[in-house]
């Protein structure tokens, strides 16, 4: 028994035995209420020194956890497919359907700790950066970006392209790819229009696929000469959407979103091991109801409750925004190449007139295939096979066969014969010499 216990027996059995020591005098030498001390005497006339002993000393509490149960947490986070799990992670996946096990973070950590396993996202001690203060309103900005890392579990890195809302911390898309590509971007994008709306601004890093090489690289004579850098296809897709690309300078400027990836690679590869997921179609197939699910855990209000995402015009055609634009040449018949194959445009109004010879824009998308638009009309295209040229038949001829003379013939040799002419010659001797080149005798002279 404790030094205090054997305090209050002695101050309880002076009251018993001294009739000068009132109640008062005896709740204050122990700190405890009349109340209490009136109790306290009564049993401890009864009980002695007993009553001052708790009556659920070496009896297990109604609420402890028992020994099986804390076995059964032990074994399930040593097995292969919890081992990396965080234990806020843990802690949420056994509150599920299929284990049913409820169990406060702090009692877990105690399980867990006490049977020596360390959570693999130990704390450390933060690096300083400078806090940007949230958006104000939903839509105000996406941070976009992809990591590659193995999700899956199958030994090979596959890119998670996200986008997650500053003012909210919402997951707004996730899309799975081989690689971190154009097509990615492009799908997060539709997922995001099609589901809130247009954002007003994006914040991503100085990939090539957001900005040009050359972007802030133009010397000041090549911008007198009024040279301009190029687009990409994803800066000319945002730009028609009305769509402000921000350009971060630092991992850490996009915090928010590499935040979740660290979150993300924490917990995705169980959930997709939970589901039995081993290919990327299923894994986007997934990710779509994954994503209500964190936002219930993660999510915050913003500041005002307006959004900010623009509605998107009944005009506007997403399909032939996000995707790739490449200018092309056609012909007289709307006849155009691209990429090694002939395209010919396809009209619904059989009246359309193109003219003889324009340059048009080739869309090109894996949602519709291939289109070409031509002075803001979009076309079907089919594909098309130009026309052989006749070839003319091969002579069937024999060849003339080249004469060749003797090599008597006055042709072959005559020039050999001709002398040169002078005025110092005599008629007599002319006449020989036309004898012999023309090989006919003349009648005697008379």
């Amino acid at each position: 028994m404790s030094q205090k216990r054997l305090n209050h027996a002695h101050i309880l059995n002076r009251l018993l035995t001294d009739s000068n020591y009132t109640i008062a005098q005896a709740a204050e030498a122990t700190g405890l209420s009349k109340r209490h001390i009136i109790r306290l005497k009564g049993e401890y006339k009864k009980h002695g020194i007993d009553a001052l002993v708790h009556k659920n000393i070496g009896r297990p509490p109604a609420h402890a956890i028992s020994e099986e149960l804390r076995k059964t947490i032990i074994d399930l986070k040593s097995s292969k497919l919890f081992e990396k799990a965080n234990f806020k992670h843990f802690q949420e996946i056994l509150g599920r359907e299929k284990y049913g096990i409820s169990i406060s973070y702090s009692a877990l950590h105690g399980i867990l700790t006490s049977a020596g396993i360390k959570s693999p996202k130990t704390r450390r001690p933060p690096k300083k950066h400078r806090r940007r203060k949230r958006k104000a309103y939903e839509g105000m900005m996406l941070q976009i970006d992809a990591s590659p890392f193995d999700w899956l579990g199958l030994g090979q890195d596959y890119s998670l392209h996200g986008a997650i809302d500053d003012a909210t911390g919402k997951i707004v898309a996730l899309y799975m790819c081989k690689h971190e590509c154009l097509q990615g971007y492009f799908e997060i994008m539709r997922s995001v229009i099609s589901n809130n709306g247009i954002p007003v601004s994006l914040y991503a890093d100085r990939h090539t696929i957001f900005l040009s090489p050359k972007d802030g690289k133009l010397t000041i004579e090549e911008q007198l000469q009024g040279i301009q850098v190029k687009d990409t296809q994803f800066g000319r897709a945002v730009k028609q959407l009305g769509i402000t690309l921000i350009k971060a300078r630092s991992a850490q400027a996009k915090g928010r979103i590499e935040r979740l990836w660290e979150t993300l690679q924490s917990r995705l590869p169980i959930e997709f091991a939970l589901e039995n997921i081993s290919t990327i179609d299923a894994a986007n197939a997934f990710l779509k109801t994954y994503i209500e699910q964190y936002n219930a855990i993660f999510a915050v209000d913003a500041d005002n409750t307006e959004r900010a995402y623009r509605e998107v015009s009944p005009a506007l055609n997403i399909e032939n925004i996000l995707c790739i634009i490449e200018k092309r040449t056609f012909d007289n018949g709307g006849v155009f190449s691209f990429y090694n194959q002939t395209f010919k445009l396809v009209s619904s109004k059989p009246e359309t007139v193109l003219p003889h010879r324009g340059k048009l824009d080739v869309l090109v998308s894996p949602i519709f295939g291939v289109r070409a638009s031509f002075a803001g009309i979009v076309y079907d295209v089919v594909p098309f096979t130009k026309p052989e040229k006749v070839k003319k038949p091969a002579n069937t001829k024999p060849k003339k066969q080249k004469y060749i003379p003797d090599d008597s013939h006055y042709y072959k040799y005559g020039h050999q014969l001709i002398k040169k002419v002078t005025f110092e010659d005599n008629d007599l001797a002319i006449l020989k010499m036309l004898e012999k080149i023309f090989l006919w005798r003349l009648p005697p002279a008379s």
